[in-house]
């Protein structure tokens, strides 16, 4: 991002950026910013193309195309799923040598390092990832946001907002706007505001359920994992999520034992703070030996699943059942 900013101040652009990452607020605003920078709003040296299948040649015949009263022309490519699949030799041979006045701009989600397009951008031209930002960057944005509107939170109420709303800077923003909306009139946003308005996110279901199961309470599992169905999320997605916090658990108790603080430990698993911290209390709960069964079993329900043995509803309903049942170990 940092690389970005400073193109955009100088005025000296890349001939071919790659904007990529799980944030997607931050992949939409870096996307607008260049695209203001470089072309002023202008449409007419602007070119965008969308989606799986777009047309390498006639993506290639609109970028030789020479800017019209204008020093560049910009080209923006948005989840072409080049970055994933193989990709046609034409255009990588091109981001090799692309004209002075032309900057290609790839924007996607999910991307294969070893793929010979990435190869080619990261040579060539600049490769910014948007991750989920660290508890420390959300919450001085936070407290920006917050300052454009006249209204403050306590050091509490930040992190009680940050643990409802999660880490997706998209739901951040729309669950403060909703706060603020609630404490109409006054300065000081308090906790109460909080719970009071903001929507609890899947994973903080998730990892409810996670702590019910860990602490053998069967019924309040079940119950967590009803409400999610009743909010119209599907079961392998909520499989998905029961996965990837068991992983998160393993990941905490691992790095734990081998003498990592919670904030070093944020940075090397790419979550923030306060769900390391989360994650350690349930680590307590659970073995390694234990940790490592219900992910085995959580993949081997998921193949199970895609191959017709296993109704979806129902293998979620069994791994809550298997592991929310009987006596956990504290030790190994």
């Amino acid at each position: 991002m940092k690389i970005i900013n400073e193109n955009i101040k100088d005025g000296r652009f890349k001939r071919v950026y790659l904007i990529c990452g799980e944030e997607d607020y931050l992949r939409r605003q870096y996307k607008e910013k260049l695209r203001e920078a470089i072309t002023g709003g202008d449409d007419m040296n602007y070119s965008y193309f969308e989606g799986k299948g777009i047309p390498v040649k006639e993506v290639i015949d609109v970028c030789e195309t020479l800017p019209f009263f204008a020093e560049r022309r910009l080209v923006v490519l948005e989840n072409s799923g080049f970055f994933k699949n193989a990709c046609e030799d034409a255009l990588v041979e091109y981001i090799k040598n692309i004209p002075e006045y032309l900057t290609i701009l790839f924007v996607e989600t999910e991307v294969d390092k070893r793929n010979r397009l990435y190869k080619a951008v990261s040579q060539n031209g600049y490769v910014s990832e948007m991750q989920i930002q660290e508890d420390s960057v959300l919450k001085k944005w936070v407290q920006s946001l917050l300052a454009a509107e006249n209204k403050k939170m306590d050091a509490r109420t930040l992190q009680t907002f940050l643990e409802y709303a999660g880490s997706s800077m998209d739901n951040i923003k729309g669950e403060l706007e909703k706060v603020i909306c609630y404490a109409y009139g006054r300065e000081i946003l308090t906790e109460e505001d909080v719970k009071q308005i903001c929507t609890v996110t899947t994973e903080n279901k998730i990892f409810d359920m996670v702590s019910a199961v860990a602490l053998k309470k069967q019924k309040e599992a079940l119950a967590l994992y009803y409400d999610l169905l009743t909010l119209k999320e599907p079961p392998m997605r909520i499989l998905y999520l029961l996965t990837r916090q068991f992983n998160l658990i393993l990941q905490v108790k691992e790095l734990e034992e081998e003498g990592y603080g919670s904030a070093t430990m944020a940075k090397k698993m790419g979550v923030q703070n306060f769900i390391v911290n989360k994650c350690q209390n349930q680590a307590k709960l659970f073995t390694r030996t234990k940790l490592r069964q219900a992910l085995e079993e959580c993949a081997s329900f998921e193949e199970a699943v895609k191959t017709g043995r296993l109704d979806d509803r129902m293998c979620v309903e069994l791994i809550i059942i298997k592991y929310s049942q009987g006596q956990e170990k504290k030790n190994g």
